[in-house]
């Protein structure tokens, strides 16, 4: 069984390829386009009055949308923004201490890794990693070097995006006093089941619509206690609007909510997109964990497949994430010397993967049924040496 019917479009447009990597750029499905479509009606029929309509009905509806998948009590504390970089940025902003001491994994993606090289160079902040690898200790050693009282910032993965390792001691990093907490859950939103309610009053949450959610660029968003870093330095005239909360010698004033992170103006139709696609996901009644169960149960059967050897020479690859286990990540990390040259060579055979360093990545989805595993292993078998 597969979804195939919702990208009628998308893999229309793909032809004969194959696409194995729903983890980097997700196919759309075809409700992005009613989404791309209600934006661009919008601004045809209102003009200016756009904001007002889309600030007032749009925006507050993607809001609850993430509330819903992430069990948050209040919307107002999601905030959305065209990128997780801006919003990193403006968080960052928001601490006292300069230069700020982080502490953070190797493992990280570049939205965090450019800039933070970055910021060192300029005496911004400071940092510590946690290696990544051997990835069986990794969540003891973080929250040990968490719990040493040495940093101002934390920031790990939910999901990381090399090996698929999901960090599951998110109880104990959030008793933790003191420093900011920030959990990258791009790799996790809508891929796997995330209660995030326990921790709202405590830990950031960071994800955007590229991946899972399906909804392409433009539409990333914070999920922001309330009370925690409350008057970021880099600040757009969107953090105006609302109820603002002025410092006692007056000057630039905050709202309580997430709205305190807003830019300045930017393109809505990601967050359109967002929202068609996810109206439709409800009406099918697919949910992070029906779709989960439906991707977990692929995956497993093209690791056998591949261990198998019925795709060639992926079976000398070290397969660093357990799909048997659930929850799981939504793709396989095979790790090889040649894995470069494997991407190249599926790419030129018609299927679309990624690679990251010696990491091949195979992403699957809900458009995806065991005649596509099947036929991925036969290209690789014929097309890899």
């Amino acid at each position: 069984m597969s979804y195939k019917h919702l990208f009628s479009a998308s893999l229309s447009g793909l032809g004969e390829i194959l696409h194995f990597a729903a983890h980097s750029h997700h196919l759309w499905p075809d409700a992005a386009r009613l989404g791309q479509d209600a934006a661009i009606g919008d601004a045809m029929r209102l003009a200016d009055d756009k904001w007002d309509h889309f600030f007032g009905d749009v925006y507050p509806k993607a809001q609850n949308h993430v509330a819903t998948e992430l069990n948050l009590s209040d919307p107002s504390n999601v905030v959305f923004a065209p990128n997780t970089h801006q919003l990193i940025v403006s968080l960052f902003s928001a601490i006292d201490a300069k230069p700020i001491r982080l502490l953070t994994t190797d493992g990280e993606f570049h939205s965090l890794s450019r800039q933070r090289d970055r910021w060192v160079e300029s005496g911004y902040i400071t940092f510590e990693t946690v290696p990544l690898h051997p990835i069986e200790s990794f969540d003891a050693r973080f929250i040990a070097a968490a719990k040493t009282g040495q940093f101002d910032v934390i920031f790990l993965s939910q999901v990381f995006f090399g090996a698929g390792h999901i960090f599951d001691a998110l109880e104990e990093l959030a008793a933790i006093d003191g420093p900011v907490i920030v959990v990258d859950g791009y790799h996790g939103f809508k891929a796997v089941p995330t209660d995030w309610r326990p921790f709202e009053d405590r830990m950031f949450y960071l994800a955007g619509g590229y991946k899972y959610a399906m909804s392409g660029e433009g539409c990333c968003f914070l999920a922001a206690p309330r009370g925690v870093a409350e008057r970021p330095e880099i600040t757009g005239w969107y953090a105006a609007f609302g109820d603002l909360v002025q410092p006692p010698a007056g000057g630039v004033g905050y709202a309580r909510d997430a709205s305190r992170f807003l830019g300045a103006t930017f393109d809505p139709s990601g967050i359109y997109r967002f929202n068609a696609v996810q109206e439709i996901l409800a009406n099918e009644g697919l949910t992070t964990q029906v779709m989960s169960s439906h991707v977990q149960a692929l995956l497993a059967i093209l690791s056998a497949k591949i261990a198998s050897g019925e795709a060639g020479v992926l079976a000398e690859a070290e397969q660093l994430n357990d799909v048997s286990t659930t929850p799981c990540a939504r793709f396989l990390a095979l790790k090889h010397p040649d894995a470069q040259a494997w991407q190249k060579a599926l790419h030129k055979a018609g299927v679309m993967t990624d690679v990251r360093g010696d990491v091949l990545r195979l992403g699957l989805a809900i458009y995806h049924d065991e005649g596509d595993v099947r036929q991925l292993c036969e290209v690789a078998s014929e097309a890899l040496t």
